[in-house]
């Protein structure tokens, strides 16, 4: 049975759409079967891996409005065993289409057409909406699990609150199995007072819920994503910064995060 992790933080320009584009391209060259699914009008995700709108005919909208099957929308990327599943700006009309519908079946739709693919993909890597609306309800009902990207920032922790309690309230009604696998500090800078602040900030809160490494030495150490060129470069070459360059300090944080993935490590 597939994970199906969603990443997710009502913030935006946290790094969601990085994580989940760079975490999907690691899973996959490590010989995982990938699926990604761009739950967000802007698409980031699906220029990223080089598809623009005219590449393609149909998205996620189609198949989150019964249009289309999620199989019939899912395209092949250029790296072997991941798929994506296409977005388009189109998906900010998708809540008018459910207005009709009851709320548990506005709230589950994406998870009843993830089911229809699930059995072919070892990961299921969702990138929500910079908002709490319904597209990312619909992502946390479908998922096992939600990483949440945590800007070393000013103002980084601010309504992370709401988001702990939408997702408590969504465990508590449409998905008892959905839990934190973990938070993520990203946009990290050992030159930054306050980058160090605000990771011994998640440090203090959140020690258990980060995640962790064991080096060539077998010393261990906590994930985070640095501020990286590499990483801020790659999508405009439509490539994940693994593909791009595989020896950044970008690439191996994101195949470090993989790493803890893969070996259910987290604190």
């Amino acid at each position: 049975m597939s994970e199906i992790i969603t990443i997710a933080n009502q913030k935006g320009g946290v790094g969601k759409t990085t994580t989940a584009v760079n975490l999907a391209a690691s899973l996959a060259i490590a010989e995982k079967k990938v699926l990604l699914i761009d739950a967000d009008p802007q698409a980031n995700a699906t220029t990223h891996y080089g598809f623009h709108r005219n590449d393609y005919e149909y998205n996620i909208y189609h198949a989150l409005t019964g249009i289309k099957k999620l199989s019939e929308v899912i395209l092949n990327t250029t790296i072997p065993g991941l798929d994506i599943v296409p977005s388009n700006i189109g998906l900010v009309g998708v809540e008018k289409e459910f207005y009709d519908k009851d709320i548990e079946s506005r709230e589950l739709v994406l998870k009843k057409q993830i089911k229809t693919v699930q059995s072919k993909y070892d990961y299921i890597i969702i990138d929500s909406p910079p908002a709490l609306g319904l597209i990312t309800i619909n992502a946390l009902g479908a998922s096992n699990s939600v990483i949440i990207p945590i800007q070393c920032e000013f103002f980084a922790l601010e309504g992370l609150a709401q988001l702990l309690n939408t997702i408590k309230l969504i465990k508590k009604t449409i998905n008892p199995k959905l839990n934190i696998k973990g938070f993520l500090p990203t946009m990290y800078s050992s030159a930054n007072n306050l980058s160090k602040q605000v990771y011994m900030d998640l440090l203090q809160h959140f020690e258990s819920k980060l995640f962790s490494f064991t080096d060539e030495s077998g010393a261990s150490d906590y994930i985070f994503i640095p501020r990286n060129v590499k990483l801020a470069e790659s999508p405009s070459f439509g490539k994940p910064v693994i593909m791009y360059d595989v020896k950044s300090i970008g690439s191996i944080a994101y195949q470090n995060l993989a790493g803890a993935i893969l070996g259910a490590k987290v604190g």
